[in-house]
């Protein structure tokens, strides 16, 4: 690994220096220091997809009393079998003001609650009244068909733990505890910007040697799935006095900055010199053992941390997705959670031992296990990661996986 602030030299990268992908991330953690992330309240309504800050208790009991778990009669158990007068209805929503005999018996609606007195719920259609009385011929058990008080949550009780993400189920939780005002990480902003003269904005018309800056636009897509709010900046120019200017301006107004391009050794590629300038501990890794993505960086400047991923479209996207993940999760307080599939290799999987591979593919529905067909890794193409389903992980000693063998599938973040 280079030390910090080293540029390398024009010579290109030293294979055997090379970290592998989680020792990068290692690395990196180990001298970024990084701001953890503030919290702010919203709206529950709001509050779908950002993650909680804090854990939620239980404030009582639910349910607070005995509730019927059916429509029927309530009554004393002790009693059956026999006949009982039908002393009236329990209303919804209200607690029976009075106690009721044990010759007597209520109407009550599934989740009313049970009248003093009473410690059994007959449904209907176990009962029959006759005369205006209910017969109940056979023996119940007392507290059949009822819910005791804390049968689904106790006060105090840990219901959320802080850094999940919030989902429906977790917002009708939120509610039913009557919590409106959601404790949530705040939504870390990523500068996300492109480098290099050959890029024009989309809605231009690319000249000969032109190409439209997809990658920005890609980059920020995946980092707003992660629950980043990524902010787009003007691309940085080969030549451009501003370079620095520009990526220190970024990094001010920002918590964190994501550069596609620039980051390789390359007589043009400017990055690796202007984040040795932006600050303490400046580069902390610049190259990694892995393809496609060789020439990614992590840096960090004001406990901040600077993402250098290469230009080619397929290798930008892979190392966000696959490398830099827990990063950008240490800026939004979200766990990190890869949703994968098991399924199985229609054609062999080849990479280079020592080296990691992320090789994508399109998934082929087949029976109980999906077929797996796997794209030759090709770093300068836009269209293969919009047509793979996801990625597999080759690791160092994986040089040949045959075809029919049973692989995790990873899919991308937000698919």
């Amino acid at each position: 690994m280079q030390s910090a602030n080293a540029v390398l030299p024009a010579g290109g990268f030293a294979d055997e220096s090379l970290l592998a992908p989680h020792q990068a991330v290692v690395a990196f953690f180990a001298r970024a220091n990084l701001e953890g992330p503030t919290i702010e309240r919203v709206s529950v309504d709001d509050a779908l997809g950002r993650v909680l800050a804090q854990p939620i208790l239980a404030d009582d009991d639910y349910p607070n009393a005995e509730r019927s778990a059916m429509d029927g009669f309530a009554l004393d158990a002790r009693s059956t079998p026999g006949r009982f007068e039908i002393a009236g209805i329990v209303p919804m929503g209200a607690a029976p003001e009075t106690a009721i005999p044990p010759s007597s018996a209520m109407r009550i609606p599934t989740g009313g609650v049970l009248p003093r007195g009473a410690n059994a719920v007959i449904p209907f259609e176990d009962a029959s009244v006759e005369n205006g009385e209910l017969v109940v011929e056979n023996r119940l058990e007392i507290g059949v068909n009822v819910i005791e008080p804390g049968a689904d949550m106790h006060r105090g009780e840990q219901l959320i733990e802080g850094g999940r993400r919030i989902g429906p189920p977790q917002i009708g939780v939120l509610t039913t505890l009557g919590v409106t005002a959601v404790p949530v990480f705040r939504r870390p902003v990523v500068a996300v910007l492109s480098s290099g003269d050959e890029l024009v904005e989309p809605s231009a018309h690319p000249q000969r040697g032109q190409i439209r800056d997809s990658n920005r636009y890609a980059v920020a897509a995946s980092l707003r799935a992660m629950g980043a709010q990524p902010r787009h900046y003007p691309t940085l120019r080969d030549e451009a006095e501003e370079f620095d200017a520009a990526l220190a301006l970024a990094l001010q107004e920002c918590d964190g900055l994501a550069v596609t391009g620039g980051s390789s050794v390359g007589e043009r590629d400017r990055l690796p010199e202007a984040v040795a300038r932006l600050g303490e501990p400046g580069i902390i890794v610049h190259g990694l053992r892995v393809k496609p993505g060789k020439p990614t960086l992590f840096g960090a400047a004001r406990r901040k941390p600077i993402l250098g991923l290469p230009g080619n479209p397929t290798s930008a996207l892979m190392m966000l997705d696959a490398v830099a993940e827990p990063i950008v999760a240490a800026l939004t307080g979200a766990p990190v959670a890869r949703a994968t599939i098991r399924a199985r290799l229609a054609t062999p999987a080849r990479s280079r031992l020592g080296w990691t591979w992320y090789v994508p593919v399109m998934l082929q529905h087949d029976g109980d296990a999906p077929l797996a067909h796997p794209f030759a890794v090709r770093s300068f193409s836009v269209s293969q990661t919009a047509q793979a389903d996801g990625y597999l992980i080759m690791g160092e000693r994986d040089e040949e996986w045959p075809a029919g063998a049973l692989v995790t599938v990873y899919r991308f973040i937000g698919s």
